[in-house]
């Protein structure tokens, strides 16, 4: 039997300065489905990484009055730091300036592109924003401004190479109207389609060498140019795979078959929407198959954002609060069209709501009637389902369709409701039976029966909360599989936090 296979990639960021909570979102949610998709008995390969080679770095570097590579290196470490605060499971990480796959693999998609007669060299003159790394036209341009960053594009002229992306309009249509390219939510989709609707224009692919500081691949055949950043970084979905090496990772996981799944901004929407897949149709490539899109963090209001100054730390979050109430929030918490405003007091309020005064309150509540009521043991045979744990086992039974219905839809929020229903249910059907009762009145059979319904909803909450809080999960697990018979000690699962003061 062949098992699917699933290639999930989140974006790769800038390294202009260290990560921020919104791109945690990013990780964290890629991280969920690719947990998810390995517990159902998928083959799964987690990307992340940094997009070092742009003109941003190159004034981050000279603003800070260090050379790029040293301050790329060490932004892009902190990035790859990520991996252990957040909990996160990718399998590869590539860097731009420093992974030699990536080069060789530019150069050859450029190269098919080229052949395709895709490219052509002309003169232009346009408004470019550095932030977002690239040009506007005047209507695109809110009272003259970059709708992303609120300032007002340089003019620049210059000779470059253009793609030749109007020839690509209808086959775009037709691959996301069909759904043969699924952007997802639909409201994302439309967005696209409404764009193609408009009819696209050509863009530029390279800057000069002079304009990039020498920073970047140079263009193939033309070393006084060199590859414009979003389309050698877009690139990365498949040079991490070894495109352009004798590497088999690529015929794996790209060209044979399976789900090919980009997860992104909706900032970079027309990038990974229309841009990347108009360079695989002219390379010949097979295209993602979902492009999964989520809105932005916030805070007070304003998109968080290493150039306007609105970050979170989420190493700095992790250390104040733990990796289980950062991870939490981000998921339970924002919303799947909609941007979502992030403050310390929302977070300590959902995970003592949620994790403390929920879970860990439902955990510790039936492991102490066990050990109260049975000494910590579960009896050797399963007894019959007890009065008044019907709507529970039914809660259960349907719980791991409503997180796979929910996550195929890319909905975070509805996942995690899923999850508390069964929480919610669990502790009602404590209050239905009263185990403490039934031990006092001596009805021995019935009380085994409920603390088995009790503890059995525990284990699956600890099976399908694992791709969201795996470290919670595994501590959930530990709390409910018995050593020798007998279950261990009950203990907090999560802590009460401290709202931040002043």
């Amino acid at each position: 039997m062949t098992v699917p296979r699933c290639f999930i990639t989140t974006t790769i960021p800038y390294v202009n300065a260290r990560p921020h909570l919104g791109f945690a979102l990013e990780l964290v949610q890629a991280d969920t489905l690719a947990r998810h998709r390995r517990r159902a008995g998928d083959e799964v390969r987690l990307l992340t990484g940094t997009d070092d080679n742009s003109l941003k770095n190159v004034l981050a570097a000279e603003a800070a009055g260090t050379g790029v590579q040293q301050l790329v290196d060490r932004n892009a470490a902190a990035f790859a730091a990520l991996r252990e605060p957040l909990a996160l499971s990718f399998d590869d990480f590539i860097r731009t300036s420093r992974d030699p796959r990536h080069r060789v693999g530019v150069e050859r998609l450029w190269r098919r592109c080229q052949a395709a007669g895709d490219f052509y060299r002309t003169h232009y003159q346009g408004l470019y924003c550095v932030g977002c790394e690239q040009f506007y036209v005047p209507q695109d341009l809110p009272d003259g401004r970059c709708p992303e960053h609120g300032t007002a594009p340089q003019p620049v002229a210059e000779e470059n190479w253009f793609f030749r992306l109007s020839r690509y309009t209808g086959a775009l249509q037709e691959l996301i109207s069909s759904g043969r390219l699924r952007i997802q939510p639909g409201q994302r989709r439309n967005e696209v389609l409404a764009l193609l609707a408009g009819g696209l224009h050509d863009f530029s692919v390279s800057r000069s060498r002079t304009r990039a500081r020498g920073w970047g691949i140079p263009v193939p055949g033309d070393p006084e140019q060199v590859v414009y950043v979003w389309w050698e970084a877009l690139g990365n979905y498949v040079t991490s795979l070894g495109y352009g090496t004798s590497a088999p990772d690529f015929d794996t996981w790209w060209t044979g078959g399976g789900r090919r799944i980009h997860l992104a901004g909706k900032g970079v929407l027309r990038f990974h929407a229309v841009y990347w897949p108009a360079m695989l149709l002219s390379a010949g490539l097979p295209l993602p198959t979902e492009i999964l899109v989520h809105d932005y963090l916030t805070v007070d209001g304003r998109k968080i954002s290493k150039s306007a100054g609105t970050t979170v730390d989420p190493v700095g979050l992790v250390a104040d609060y733990g990796t289980d109430a950062v991870r939490w929030w981000l998921l339970r918490e924002v919303p799947r069209i909609g941007d979502a405003d992030f403050t310390r007091d929302r977070l300590v309020a959902r995970a003592d709501a949620d994790l403390a005064g929920g879970l860990g309150n439902l955990a510790h509540r039936v492991v102490s009637m066990v050990h109260r009521y049975r000494a910590g043991r579960l009896p050797d045979d399963a007894p019959g389902r007890a009065p008044g744990t019907e709507r529970l086992a039914e809660v259960c039974h349907r719980l791991p369709g409503r997180i796979e219905a929910a996550l195929a839809a890319y909905d975070f929020r509805a996942a995690t409701a899923a999850l508390w229903t069964v929480v919610e249910e669990a502790n009602r059907c404590v209050e239905r039976t009263r185990p403490w009762e039934l031990a006092r009145d001596g009805r021995d059979e019935r009380l085994d029966a409920v603390l088995a319904a009790l503890i059995a909803a525990c284990r699956q909450l600890a099976g399908e909360l694992s791709p969201f809080l795996p470290t919670a999960a595994a501590r959930l697990a530990r709390q409910c599989t018995p050593h020798q018979g007998v279950l261990p000690p009950a203990t907090p699962l999560f802590g009460r936090l401290t709202a931040p003061t002043g």
